[in-house]
């Protein structure tokens, strides 16, 4: 659906398509007034989207009320004397649904680099998100891809712990090690859950097992920067989204990435902040022992094993892509190294998750900004018990980014709500 703004040229109105070869400086009808941007441009409050200006730029943020939609962006850029030039970028990250209501969201400017976006009508874990206009990602993949880009990143309360990358040759008991791990501390970590382009076996549940998808649809959001890592196995495609660590995380729980090599070099390349641990066995000659013991493959399989365990060795040990080596000699040993190198004693709790759940922002709100805080005013709509609340986003500690999340917010309420807000009531 197109968004809601229109266009003034004259006397004339246009919607859609936009020609600035001609005609008066154009009025932009949109939610929210910007000042300074060139040429004598005119925004005007209407429907639900706004308009931020940064330099000689104009981000147009705002999209229809479908929910199969999602939140649309143009740039309308100076580039030089009056010529006005309209821009849809490339959009990267998750992209947030549209907003309720006929004014659906505000936009905030942060700074040259990111505008906050504020969803009214919006449960907690659904009303903060960035728009990044020229973050060191941004400019990264606007080199990579040529054209203009602009990124999404959802904003969450609080910090998240580091995920953990391991890695290792196959029977080094990596998948031992993580098991004692998650068993030891069952509320605190998690897996993410793997996309695949193969289709489900008895039993595999899409969401659970594997997100199955379509081959089309996942090369579309590799080349979207949406994935940490991927590889082809037998002609379909496996990897590692962003999106599928984040929900790890979301939840409270430290995400466990089991990868190979290969995977833990990409992961180390993306944009992912991420502990990386090494399994190595004492030697080649016990791990062929381990290997020989399963009794489950061949003689050709375990030599062929036997060769990728060397060269991933080599490539574990000399490259710089692991932070830590743990040599598998004695499991239990090896166990408590690792319990020393994630600073866990047997008393760690989960962190608590990043938002609350099932509330809702009201319609009727006003922003302000002080310094590196956003000052949000909620009203009631019914006269009669009209009061008046004061939110606080805190953005002074944030982290992290798209294609991620935003993290780092802290939100509390400076008065006391009595219309379903209680889940603001404290700081974090």
């Amino acid at each position: 659906m197109r968004p809601s703004w229109v266009l003034a040229m004259g006397k004339s109105r246009i919607g859609g398509n936009i020609d600035f070869s001609m005609g008066e400086a154009p009025a932009f009808i949109v939610d929210d007034l910007p000042t300074g941007f060139p040429s004598g441009f005119d925004f005007k409050s209407k429907g639900c989207t706004t308009a931020t200006v940064i330099g000689n730029k104009a981000y147009l943020i705002g999209g229809g009320h479908d929910e199969s939609s999602t939140v649309g962006v143009q740039i309308f850029d100076q580039t030089r004397g009056e010529l006005i030039c309209r821009v849809n970028p490339t959009v990267l990250g998750t992209q947030p649904k549209p907003c309720k209501g006929p004014k659906g969201h505000s936009a905030v400017l942060l700074n040259e680099n990111r505008i906050l976006i504020i969803k009214k009508g919006s449960t907690p874990d659904d009303c903060i998100w960035f728009l990044e206009v020229d973050t060191q990602y941004v400019r990264e993949q606007r080199k990579i891809l040529g054209t203009e880009v602009v990124a999404w990143s959802k904003g969450a309360r609080g910090d998240a712990e580091k995920p953990i990358v391991i890695s290792g040759p196959s029977g080094v008991g990596k998948g031992t090690l993580i098991s004692m791990l998650m068993k030891e501390f069952p509320s605190m970590f998690g897996f993410s859950v793997s996309h695949t382009t193969r289709a489900p076996r008895v039993m595999e549940k899409d969401g659970v097992h594997y997100h199955f998808t379509e081959r089309s649809a996942m090369e579309r959001e590799i080349k979207d920067g949406k994935f940490l890592e991927f590889a082809s196995v037998h002609g379909n495609l496996y990897g590692t989204s962003v999106e599928a660590v984040e929900v790890v995380a979301d939840a409270g729980k430290r995400c466990i990435l089991d990868i190979d090599v290969q995977g833990a070099r990409s992961v180390r390349a993306s944009s992912l902040d991420a502990i990386f641990i090494f399994v190595c066995p004492p030697s080649m000659e016990e791990l062929e022992k381990r290997l020989r013991a399963r009794g489950t493959e061949t003689e050709e399989q375990i030599l062929k094993r036997l060769r990728n365990a060397q060269a991933e060795i080599e490539q574990g040990q000399s490259s710089a892509i692991f932070d830590y080596i743990l040599y598998n000699d004695h499991l239990e040993e090896c166990h408590e190294n690792l319990k020393k190198l994630l600073g866990l004693d047997g008393n760690v709790t989960a962190s608590p998750k990043s938002s609350p759940k099932g509330v809702e922002l009201p319609m009727d709100l006003s922003i302000s900004k002080i310094d590196q805080k956003v000052i949000i005013k909620c009203e009631s709509p019914e006269p009669e018990t009209a009061s008046k609340n004061l939110i606080v986003l805190d953005l002074s500690s944030l982290k992290g980014g798209a294609p991620g999340r935003t993290r780092g917010l802290d939100v509390y309420a400076i008065d006391s709500f009595s219309d379903g807000l209680s889940g603001f009531n404290q700081p974090t």
